[in-house]
């Protein structure tokens, strides 16, 4: 089993270049505690999110994978610790703080969450919301705005999909649409949460790369929860990993292995 200090970790485990070595974090997790009544769900976590990498978050179901995730943004109820997120101290923020908090975030979901019937266009332009203003919550996008999303659905490569409902695209497809509207919230941290745990391995391996090539290429950190472990160490800079709430994996991916990672799928009290 592989502890390390977060911070140091993330510092001295980048493989991007030497520039985004020495970059702050855009995420910073010190001492979470995560708790439901009397349900400790996060104990002392401590997390680092730099700009440009892909950190893939491991763990068994019921781990607290989905909790850090919604601590980060204001939708998990932090008992103690601290959390800060693209500037932002996610404890103390108000709700109109926490509306701009989370337009700093870009999330992509395993079952996509797009509108079926609009086009796929329109749902890239969905991402542009909260700061469009009041006369595009109904209906109207500036010029710009409909510029931007082509462009984005040209990167992800599906650009000749614009006005095709998104219900007739593939699951593939369908997730990069929602990567798309992601990035039309220009978001400083990208939060994925099983992207595609309903993809086939093919589709799988196109998504995670498309994201780490969005992390590397616009100093985007992607924070990415998976379940399968060749997908982790394929496509991920640095893995992290929970076990009943406590985060005992932070290394870079090069130095661990399935069997690095196997203490993260231990029974409470294995081993011990």
């Amino acid at each position: 089993m592989t502890t390390l200090n977060i911070a140091e970790a993330g510092r001295t485990e980048r493989t991007s270049t030497a520039e985004l070595r020495q970059a702050l974090p855009l995420v910073t997790v010190r001492d979470l505690e995560v708790a439901y009544d009397a349900h400790t769900v996060l104990d002392g976590v401590d997390l680092d999110l730099f700009p440009g990498e892909m950190v893939a978050l491991l763990g068994a179901s019921g781990s607290g994978k989905s909790t850090l995730m919604r601590s980060l943004t204001g939708f998990a109820p932090i008992s103690s610790g601290t959390v800060r997120v693209a500037g932002h101290d996610v404890t103390n923020l108000r709700r109109g703080e926490l509306r701009t908090l989370r337009s700093h975030v870009g999330q992509v979901f395993q079952q996509f969450n797009l509108i079926p019937r609009l086009s796929v266009l329109t749902n890239v332009l969905t991402g542009a919301l909260h700061g469009a203003g009041p006369v595009n919550l109904v209906g109207g996008f500036t010029s710009a705005h409909r510029r931007r999303a082509l462009e984005l659905l040209d990167r992800v490569g599906i650009a000749h999909k614009a006005t095709t409902p998104a219900r007739a695209l593939s699951g593939g497809q369908q997730q990069r649409v929602a990567i798309a509207r992601a990035l039309m919230q220009q978001p400083r941290v990208i939060l994925a949460d099983e992207p595609v745990a309903s993809l086939d391995p093919k589709l799988a391996d196109s998504v995670l790369e498309l994201l780490r090539q969005i992390a590397s290429e616009d100093g985007i950190p992607v924070l990415v929860s998976l379940h399968v472990l060749p997908l982790a160490l394929a496509h991920s800079d640095r893995i992290v990993g929970l076990r009943h709430g406590e985060m005992i994996i932070a290394d870079a991916t090069s130095r661990l292995d399935a069997a690095a990672l196997a203490p993260l799928y231990e029974e409470r009290g294995a081993g011990r």
